[in-house]
């Protein structure tokens, strides 16, 4: 069995992870990132999914690790973490986030 430590890690990063895919689905965050009026709707789709599974990936790594009342607090407190994180992200370093969806067009710039 897999250490906590490298099972909440993981937990987290699938946080940022899907709270970036879950910004990036939305026009304004698109535009602050790649410079685009907004992502087509598959890519919207695509991301959101991403997001969503992601967040969820995250909330089974948190079982996983703890028992469930422990587990549901702490994937509490790292969605708020990666929530704050993207959203600095975004006001501060835009781009930063172009990474996370790679094939885009404007991605390699």
């Amino acid at each position: 069995m897999a250490e906590p430590v490298v099972l909440l890690s993981a937990a987290a990063v699938n946080a940022v992870l899907g709270f970036g895919w879950l910004a990036l689905a939305m026009d304004t965050h698109w535009e602050q990132v790649y410079g685009e009026a907004a992502p087509k709707a598959a890519t919207a789709r695509n991301l959101r999914v991403a997001g969503a599974l992601a967040l969820a990936l995250s909330l089974g790594l948190c079982l996983r690790a703890d028992h469930p009342s422990m587990a549901a607090l702490v994937w509490l407190m790292l969605l708020a973490g990666a929530a704050a994180t993207i959203a600095a992200t975004l006001s501060w370093r835009p781009r930063w986030l172009r990474p996370l969806w790679p094939g885009s067009p404007g991605a390699a710039g």
